[in-house]
């Protein structure tokens, strides 16, 4: 009974013991990222026009006092039309994830076709434009954004019920933005999560949250965290030189995750929450490559800086311009003022300086001044230096260089005469300035299309099923099993339009059909093109509403879907015989069967389907 009771109390010390360690790590991560965190604080309050604040010599943030109450104490920000032209650029780097089979073999074939349709999916199903606009802001303003891709066993369809009527879901993935204030690696001068031996998430839970996820009862307080909410609420502007928000009844829960090593081969995830530990053991997903076990994290800058783990934001190179900007309009308002108002030389003791000083010199004003004293006059002022207007003009040209934005239009540049091919270069010149935040943009899409396919590769063990939703508005259902996924043996490659308006494409589609690059030898556009052209410049949906011939040909796509699963069609008395002929044909002679054990059988029921369309013709 001893023996049993001083186990106990080992395990408990244990626990205590490992809690401890965690708190003392995540504050002394705290502690050596706090520099970062204050610049991102004042990147956050010069973006919402709280632009007179600094950094103390503590490292705190503090206002700037006006040195006399005559002053102007104004601002005027460019950074944040700044920000939003960037983020809008950003906005259509929108990566679509095309999966190239790893050879010419039908099982690869079919796996990169099902691959894509999975992504798609999680894609649609996640609200990835959403997300990626999300930690987009958050890489702009502070640098450096995260996604988490988790596996969640509440998403998902209904498969079973506990014997307590408690649901069980089938789970599904989940991409969740994160923001870097919640991030606390090992050690800033790491470049990437993959180099980093440890990595702290911490976030503010509500306490029933709390007890929801982890059954655990914890006391709540109130928690000072970062949000962007307030940075982007209109007429808003928050008086001190802090944009922290208080949540209530809300606990902070701090998950450690652990790089595999010697003592923990499939390394080690800890949760703790105040002096509770709410879950210990290896790392949860089989998400690296060849069946490793990594951080379910990625990172995603603004631009990078050699040696560090965050990103740097532009704001950080705009914040000393706008400070000189903002001094340049100030002092020039205040010699506009002392031009427009005057300022007044009294003699002492010849007028009544409290009248004088509450009224002015008003027209029409009686002014009784001492006899034998001058009168009042105003002193004699120069006009505004002409250093004033071209420091102006200066600053804003490099606010633009700086920036790696312009606005054409403010800028005169369609005023003057230069050609298309002129104008075409300098957009040109001013899209490939933000080529290195777009690309960090697809480099993240492209880890997190890997992590999602090797969760699904993890949990999915029974069929499961899904739909994807097209361009076109056309819905497709489908199954699939863990064993439709072999995610080492596939390519991913992005596209994006950052640099590609709609109207640019729609005008290369023009150019190319009035080249007949569209057209047959004998010089016509057949239906099937006609609809792909008018997908192209944005008619699809309406078009494949009308066209019969399309609807044909998705039908007899779908057929022989349902011939490779050893599944019969019937032939409809509307069908367009030919068409489907044809589609038929080419599905037998296309390989895709060539080396499925069941070739035979299809093949026949082909063969047999395609007979009886020759017939009703």
């Amino acid at each position: 009974m001893n023996n049993k009771n001083n186990q106990i109390s080992e395990e408990e010390l244990a626990e205590k013991l490992l809690i401890e360690d965690v708190c003392a790590d995540f504050e002394k991560r705290q502690t050596q990222r706090r520099s970062f965190e204050t610049q991102w604080a004042l990147n956050m309050n010069f973006l919402i026009g709280n632009q007179f604040c600094n950094v103390s010599p503590a490292g705190e943030l503090s206002t700037i006092e006006k040195h006399y109450n005559w002053q102007h104490h104004d601002v005027y920000n460019h950074i944040a039309p700044i920000i939003e032209r960037r983020l809008s650029k950003l906005q259509r780097v929108r990566p679509v994830i095309n999966v190239f089979p790893a050879s010419g073999d039908d099982r690869d074939v079919k796996t990169a076709k099902v691959t894509k349709k999975i992504i798609n999916s999680v894609y649609n199903k996640n609200d990835m434009t959403k997300t990626i606009a999300e930690v987009t802001q958050w890489s702009e303003i502070c640098g450096t954004g995260f996604y988490k891709i988790i596996w969640n066993s509440g998403k998902g369809m209904k498969v079973a019920k506990t014997e307590f009527g408690k649901e069980v879901k089938s789970g599904d993935v989940d991409i969740i933005p994160i923001s870097p204030f919640e991030i606390f690696p090992e050690s800033s001068s790491i470049t990437d999560i993959s180099n980093s031996r440890s990595l702290i998430h911490a976030r503010a839970y509500h306490v029933d949250e709390i007890k929801n996820q982890w059954g655990v009862d914890i006391k709540g307080c109130d928690v000072n965290v970062f949000t962007l909410d307030k940075c982007f609420t209109l007429g808003y502007v928050e008086k001190s030189a802090s944009i922290q928000s208080t949540r209530s009844n809300y606990a902070i829960v701090i998950e450690r995750y652990e790089a595999p090593s010697i003592k923990f081969p499939n390394g080690r995830l800890v949760i703790v929450c105040e002096d509770k530990l709410l879950f210990v053991g290896e790392l949860p997903y089989i998400n690296g490559t060849d069946g490793s076990r990594v951080f379910p994290f990625v990172r995603q800058v603004s631009l990078s800086q050699p040696g560090c783990f965050w990103g740097l934001s532009i704001i950080q190179r705009l914040i000393p311009l706008q400070r000189t900007f903002n001094a340049i309009k100030n002092r020039k308002h205040e010699f506009l003022n002392r031009l427009s108002m005057g300022v007044l030389t009294v003699e002492d003791g010849s007028v009544d300086l409290d009248e004088l000083e509450d009224e002015g010199l008003k027209p029409g004003k009686v002014l009784v001044y001492r006899n034998g004293a001058n009168p009042p006059k105003y002193m004699q002022n120069d006009s505004i230096p002409f250093n004033f207007t071209t420091e102006e003009e200066a600053i804003l040209e490099e606010f633009a260089s700086l920036s790696g934005v312009s606005d054409f239009s403010s800028n005169n540049y369609l005023t003057k005469n230069l050609s298309g091919v002129a104008l075409e270069l300098l957009i040109e010149q001013d899209e490939s300035k933000i080529v290195t935040t777009s690309e960090s943009i697809k480099d993240a899409i492209k880890e997190i299309a890997k992590q999602t396919l090797r969760l699904y590769k993890q949990f999915v063990k029974i069929p499961k099923l899904t739909k994807i939703i097209g361009d076109n508005g056309e819905m497709e259902i489908f199954y699939f099993t863990s064993s439709d996924i072999t995610t080492d043996d596939i390519v991913f490659e992005t596209k994006d339009e950052a640099g590609e308006t709609f109207s640019q494409r729609r005008n290369m589609v023009f150019e190319l059909l009035n080249a007949g690059l569209f057209s047959d030898e004998n010089g016509k556009i057949s239906n099937r093109m006609k609809t792909k052209i008018l997908d192209m410049i944005g008619f699809g949906v309406w078009e494949n509403t009308q066209d019969l011939e399309e609807l044909h040909i998705a039908r007899a796509g779908k057929e022989n879907l349902m011939f490779l699963n050893l599944q019969s069609s019937n032939i409809l008395p509307i069908d367009d015989h030919k068409i489907h002929i044809n589609e038929h044909t080419a599905f037998v002679l296309g390989g895709e069967i060539e080396n499925l054990s069941e070739k035979d059988a299809i093949i026949q029921n082909l063969l047999k389907h395609i007979e009886e369309h020759k017939k009703r013709i």
